[in-house]
């Protein structure tokens, strides 16, 4: 005689994302891709938990499998993506602050890992070397940033930004600095995209923008940043297998007349009274474990 095993629960932050999208992110995302990601969507998010996906369980976070994040990404992607890509700007920040002892981890991971405060990043310009848009130089016991940051996401929205710049001796400096309008940093007006102009990204201008070492966390070569960090780019995003599977489910749900599916959640309509047919299975890739996910 046989027997079916029974499948396993998913894991509960799985079980938050789904809500989180049915009830919130999937019925609004027509009006957020038109309108931008407002603060409320970013509340929900720090509320359910999700911020503290990848954090350590000591920090307040649930130290989730990669396959969980996974999923977790292909659910918000897939409902709002916009929203999505505001949210995962966060979980870097956090690896490394788990990853990398330092003074500042003991300030912000535990709060970063709670959702009390969102961070954002502000380093794919490194990946320009040997041409180095954010310099960075050591300076009265901190370090001084000058240059522009081409893209930042998410502000207005977060509170803290992983910054990187580039030493005259090809050392990158990844510092964490606040994510507001300062001496020495100036936003431009949010950026008109041919997609995802509502997660509010913007370029920053570094004008002498002075970070305290205790802020610092992480210094490594630019050479052993790129062995690092060039096969997790080149790795397929989660939020990739989300987005994709949305106008599958449209196109098989009855809708109504004059609906259509919104470009920030493919899927969504004014209504958004339709069933939801999310992926219960294992992403379809695999998540580089070393470096910056």
């Amino acid at each position: 005689m046989s027997s079916t095993p029974l499948a396993s629960p998913p894991h509960p932050l799985v079980t938050r994302a789904q809500r989180l999208a049915r009830d919130l992110l999937l019925p609004h995302a027509e009006r957020v891709d038109q309108e931008g990601v407002p603060a409320s969507h970013i509340e929900a998010v720090r509320r359910s938990g999700l911020p503290g996906l990848g954090a350590p369980k000591e920090y307040g976070g649930a130290d989730a499998p990669v396959a969980v994040a996974r999923e977790i990404a292909e659910i918000l992607a897939g409902a709002c993506c916009s929203t999505w890509f505001v949210q995962t700007q966060h979980h870097t920040p956090v690896k490394l602050l788990a990853t990398y002892d330092s003074p500042v981890r003991e300030r912000l991971l535990r709060p970063l890992a709670t959702g009390e405060s969102l961070a954002g990043i502000a380093f794919a310009h490194v990946r320009a070397f040997p041409r180095v848009p954010v310099r960075a130089i050591p300076e009265r016991g901190g370090w001084r940033f000058e240059g522009t940051v081409p893209w930042y996401t998410g502000w207005g929205l977060n509170d803290v930004m992983l910054l990187a710049g580039v030493t005259d001796t090809a050392e990158v400096v990844f510092v964490v600095a606040e994510a507001r309008e300062q001496p020495g940093m100036r936003p431009s007006a949010p950026m008109r995209l041919a997609a995802l102009t509502a997660a509010r990204t913007v370029s920053l201008e570094l004008d002498g923008l002075w970070v305290p070492e205790d802020a610092v966390v992480l210094r490594i070569s630019q050479e052993r940043f790129a062995l690092v960090d060039l096969p997790r780019a080149a790795n397929t995003s989660p939020a990739v297998f989300g987005w994709r599977a949305r106008p599958w489910t449209w196109w098989r749900t009855p809708r109504r007349a004059g609906s259509r599916p919104g470009r920030c959640g493919p899927g969504s309509t004014r209504s958004g009274k339709r069933p939801m047919h999310w992926p219960t299975t294992p992403s379809r890739t695999s998540a580089s474990r070393n470096g910056w996910r």
